[in-house]
């Protein structure tokens, strides 16, 4: 898997407004076996998001949703196969940014990388949300 700062579009990200929350749509593919040897994929991925977790709480994100990929609903079934899908809310792509480049979360990253195949996230800016707006730091 590339290092994670080249997947990183931060540039980009910098570039978008930073005024309202943000949600990440995570889309994840799992390795039968965890490349540590330690487990599945699953087993290296559900590591990797306990020890996200207070990170993710210390920049004021959440998860909004997360679930099984139960089967392709609509578009070209060979297109892609997920097997995760997580939607995780920042007060602000700033917030995501500082937790993404901070040494804690580079220590943990590498049971994610163990565990996946291949992970998009995809930033999104709310157009609509039934939710409430996550309170700011």
């Amino acid at each position: 898997m590339a290092e994670l700062r080249e997947l990183l579009h931060a540039e980009l990200l910098a570039s978008l407004p930073d005024k309202d929350p943000i949600v990440m749509v995570n889309l994840v593919r799992f390795r039968e076996h965890s490349l540590d040897g330690d487990g599945s994929g699953w087993d290296a991925y559900s590591r990797y998001s306990k020890a996200d977790m207070p990170l993710l709480r210390k920049v004021g994100g959440t998860v909004l949703w997360a679930g099984r990929v139960a089967a392709m609903a609509f578009g070209v079934a060979d297109a892609g196969r997920w097997d995760w899908i997580v939607l995780v809310q920042y007060p602000s792509k700033a917030a995501f940014l500082e937790m993404m480049t901070s040494a804690d979360y580079a220590r943990i990253n590498t049971d994610r990388e163990n565990g996946v195949e291949d992970h998009l996230i995809f930033a999104a800016d709310e157009t609509y949300s039934k939710l409430a707006k996550p309170s700011t730091r």
